[in-house]
This record gives C-alpha cells, structure tokens and sequence, in this order.
C-alpha cells in the first residue's frame, strides 16, 4: 500500500508524525488503502484541477467566512481538503462516547455555577474564573433552565497529537453553528469527488437540519403540534452570516434578526406580511450582551426588547441558554478533566491537549520560555481571535503575543 501512496507522492514524507494514510492505526482499524488506490486511479494532475474546480464552486456558492483581523483578505472561502479524514467505526465510537462524557460535564458544571456552587466550593476550579468570568450571567444565579438545558448544542472541537491519538482542543457552548461547513464539505465532495467516495459506509449528514429543528421544537415551552422555530442572527456583516443562512435553510425555519421579533402580551412575536406569528423557541446566533437591550447592553442594535423575561417566565424557549460562555473560555477547559472527574467520576475518555496556565506563575514562565514553540490563546475569546501560533508566527507577531502576557523584549 505505502508503495502505491509513494508513487503518487514520491515527495511525501509524514515525518515522525501520524498520518491516516500511512501510519498503523493501532488497532482502530486498517489503513484505508481503498482511498489511496482511488487516488492512485484519479493522478495527481487531475487531483489539482478538481480541487481548483471545487474552491471555484464554493467562491460561487458564496460558502466564506470573515477574518476581520486580516486587512488583506477579509473574506475566505471554505478550506477545502480533498482526501478525507477516515474515521474507522472503532474511532467514531470513541469520540461519540467521549463527547457525550463532555457534554454531561459540562451540563452539570453550568447548572451548579449558577445554583449551588459546588464545584467552586469544593476547590475544583477557583471562584475568580468562574465568577469573574465575562462570560459569567449573574442574572441566571439560582434561575432554573426549562429542561435542565443550558446546553442544546455543542461543538468540541477536535484534533490528533502525533501519535494518532484523539485530542480536545476546545468547547464552544455560546452559539456554536460550524456544522454548516460540515454539510457544505460533504455535498462538495459527492459533486467533485463521486469516485472517491461511491459505495463506501458514509455516516450521513444531510438529516442535521432537520434533527436540529426537531431538537428545538421539544424544549418549546407550549405543546404545540408544530411549534414556530427561528434563528436569530446578527445579520449580514456577522462573520458566520453565511453558517446562519444556510443552517436556517437546512431546518426549514424563518431567519430573522432582533427587528424581526418583538415581545407583546409577554410573548414573543414576529413580523409577517400578514401580521404577528407567535415565537415558539429562538435557535440563537447571537452572544448574550446583545440579546435583550432590557437586561445587558441597552444599546444593543441586534437583541429583543424584554426576550429575556419572557424566556424566564417560560413563554419562549432560548437555545443555548444565556449564561453557557463561561463554559467556552479556554481556561475553564484547562480544568475539563478535573470537572469531568468530579461530577462523573471518572477520567475523560479523550485527554484535552497540554495546556499551561498562565494566571498561574510555572505555566506563564513555561509559556514565555516557549512562545516559539506554543500556540497561546485569550481566554475569553472564540472563532480563532487572538490566537498565536508559535512556529509561524514573525518576530512582531511574537512580540506583540509577549506584551499581551505583560512582558517586553
């Protein structure tokens, strides 16, 4: 197999790295070499112009995101790859088993904070991350979410080391809605790629959207037969506006923004053309500061007037529930292994990547004697802003990251 794959990339050389193509697997299954011999087949050539073809496809489909930190390219297409990344049934059981172990913690972890306290209490996490946190609602303390529900949808984001093994890079609880992209790639890769990926066991995605609209349509507050689902988004200028479009036309529901929404006799309404439609549940792509201008930022442009009373009173249902940042900061996933422990008992079942912490003083000296070599990120922060890498980032890259941990030089 690995001559085949050499013939068609004499050049290629993973290194001492895993590589899905190359690498003995450990027991998680056989290296896929159907996939290296349909390459073999397609030749390099004629791979280079179907990907050409394919980003073309997605610049049409307007399929982009929004960096708003890079001044020369603010718009990017979707990165396409075109040899997928094969999971075997034995490694897709792992990871569904350990994302369901994070997503009970990371439930419990949000209900105590707000409640009880437990885990801050018995020393687990420090009061100042969670407390403290930006992300922290005060407003929800001791407020009891519609179906324990803090968390309809989650994003674990993750990656392998180099020996192959699974590791979590990070939780995004807020708003997460990448699964656009996940969809969009798979469509992509049947229209370019169909003798790649024909007559082989694809799990499906297409069913999302709708599986999605069914999830939010059991925690709608009233039992209605057909309750009204929306997605509010930012709007236009948002960098995901594109995730929000399509998400919204995969589960078959209205996309609004605030103008389009409006709470009336403690309900919440939108605007028709022919008249005001009751509101059953809001899939929300919207951070907490702007959601309502009643409770957080009055100058809000993008929120609902009074939407969070009306989410308490239990009149509408709020997906995910205000106050669920706190558990998207990077430093409360440094503690995940420890919450993962004290609330399930039991180890995580895929290992979070070595973080060093640098609110403590070894993490922050270990961070600034390996900047070069690390990948260091704020906190509070999510889509990839702040981050640094290390081995690619110029001298005034690493210099700036060096100010923003107080230091010079």
């Amino acid at each position: 197999m690995n001559g085949i794959f050499l013939h068609l990339w004499p050049e290629y050389d993973p290194g001492p790295f895993f590589c899905e193509l190359t690498t003995n697997r450990h027991g998680a299954g056989p290296v896929p070499q159907w996939l290296v011999e349909r390459l073999h087949v397609i030749g390099l050539d004629a791979l280079r112009v179907r990907v050409a073809a394919a980003e073309t496809d997605l610049i049409d489909l307007g399929v982009t995101f929004t960096v708003y930190s890079d001044a020369t390219e603010i718009d990017r297409i979707l990165p396409f790859d075109c040899i997928p990344h094969v999971l075997t049934a034995p490694e897709w059981d792992l990871l569904e088993r350990a994302c369901s172990q994070r997503l009970r913690a990371l439930k419990l972890f949000l209900d105590d904070i707000y409640r009880p306290g437990h885990v801050v209490k018995d020393g687990v996490i420090p009061a100042e991350l969670v407390y403290g946190n930006a992300n922290y609602r005060p407003e929800m303390k001791d407020f009891t979410v519609p179906h324990g529900g803090y968390v309809h949808v989650c994003g674990i984001d993750i990656s392998r080391d180099e020996k192959g093994s699974f590791r979590v890079l990070e939780d995004n609880v807020r708003a997460p809605s990448g699964v656009s992209y996940v969809i969009e790639n798979r469509r992509l890769m049947l229209r370019a790629f169909p003798d790649l990926v024909s007559d082989i066991k694809l799990m499906p995605v297409d069913d999302h959207g709708r599986r999605l609209r069914a999830a939010m349509a059991k925690v709608a507050p009233d039992m209605h037969a057909d309750p009204q689902v929306v997605l509010l988004s930012s709007g236009i200028y948002n960098a995901a506006y594109f995730k929000h479009v399509f998400l919204a036309r995969e589960m078959g529901v209205p996309l609004v923004v605030g103008a389009d929404l409006v709470v009336e006799d403690d309900r919440v309404v939108i605007r028709t053309t022919s008249g005001l439609k009751p509101v059953h549940t809001i899939y929300r792509c919207l951070n907490d500061d702007f959601l309502d201008q009643e409770l957080f930022r009055s100058d809000s442009m993008l929120g609902v007037l009074g939407l969070i009373r009306v989410w308490k009173e239990g009149n509408a249902a709020i997906a995910n529930a205000v106050g669920a940042g706190v558990a998207d900061d990077k430093a409360v996933y440094a503690y995940m292994p420890r919450i993962i422990e004290y609330y399930l008992g039991g180890d995580p079942l895929i290992r979070n990547v070595g973080t060093h912490i640098c609110r403590e003083a070894e993490g922050l000296l270990f961070t600034l004697e390996n900047l070069g070599k690390l990948v260091t990120k704020p906190v509070g922060k999510s889509g990839g802003y702040g981050i640094t890498i290390g081995p690619r980032a110029s001298n005034r890259t690493g210099a700036r990251a060096r100010d923003r941990f107080g230091q010079s030089g």
